[in-house]
């Protein structure tokens, strides 16, 4: 028996013996780690630079071994069009993959909604692609429009990794939460656990995957593949201990907003000109 086998068994045995989850000692990976203050990653996103290419999901997708026709992306772009009655039509067809050939909203299933439960076989996974129809939205009605790009937020207190039952999800000293595929077991705790939805079942490996900065770049010198693949520089990566890198001095100068603070999961992923209607 395979050992990801053997410890998937054993945790159906377990939740079979009705053992409560308090009763299990878990270990957090901060504990194994020492103290790394010099370095930690922050990512820089601004949304008055950002227009959509999708660039940096064809360059996230080829990096990262995400299969290019899949229905999942460690990084995505929305766009966000409000009307002036106060409408919010929000859309991402294949994760903005393509960028945004048409100018009308895409009115399909979101390829980046919450997943799917499969209780009947025991899976978690993103619902499947559907065809979808264009919505035309008159020019005069547009209030505003803006696209946010998206991705791991890299939390200073990630709820993936406490929900994680074996350590698979981790997080490093210079904070990425990173995922080891040889302990993941493919529970989907951390995908249900996640409340920006980044988390999702790699289609070919079966186990949970993520963006993680593009780690195996960042920690050789270079940038991630979506900030080196943006033409804009809608995308940084930096380090906030430093207090001379660019990064850190514009999150230090400018107006920024995090995503879902009320979460208390204090997301490192910052945003200029963060609109109060984005989810």
């Amino acid at each position: 028996m395979k050992r990801r086998d053997f410890l998937k068994n054993t945790l159906i045995a377990v939740a079979g013996a009705s053992i409560p989850l308090s009763a299990l000692e878990m270990i957090d990976p901060r504990e194994l780690f020492a103290a790394h203050p010099e370095l930690r990653w922050v990512f820089l996103a601004n949304t008055h630079k950002c227009v959509g290419c999708g660039f940096c999901v064809k360059a996230c997708k080829v990096e990262n071994d995400t299969p290019y026709d899949a229905n999942v992306s460690r990084t995505w772009v929305e766009r966000y069009v409000i009307t002036k009655n106060g409408e919010i039509h929000i859309d991402s067809p294949k994760a903005a993959r393509d960028g945004f050939i048409s100018a009308d909203i895409y009115k399909g299933q979101n390829p980046l909604a919450l997943p799917e439960v499969d209780f009947a076989h025991g899976r978690i996974e993103k619902p499947s692609a559907h065809k979808g129809e264009f919505e035309k939205i008159r020019e005069e009605d547009i209030a505003q429009a803006f696209f946010v790009p998206k991705l791991c937020n890299q939390c200073e207190n990630p709820a993936c990794v406490q929900v994680c039952p074996v350590g698979a999800t981790y997080q490093a000293p210079d904070g990425v939460v990173l995922i080891d595929r040889d302990w993941c077991i493919g529970c989907g705790y951390c995908i249900m656990g996640c409340p920006y939805g980044v988390r999702f079942f790699h289609p070919v490996y079966k186990v949970a995957e993520k963006c993680n900065f593009c780690y195996h770049r960042i920690s050789k010198g270079l940038k991630s593949a979506c900030v080196t693949a943006c033409p804009f520089g809608a995308r940084q990566i930096g380090n906030i201990r430093d207090p001379n890198d660019p990064v850190t001095q514009s999150i230090m100068s400018e107006r920024i907003g995090v995503l879902k603070d009320e979460y208390g999961t204090k997301p490192q992923v910052f945003y200029i000109g963060l609109n109060k209607e984005v989810r």
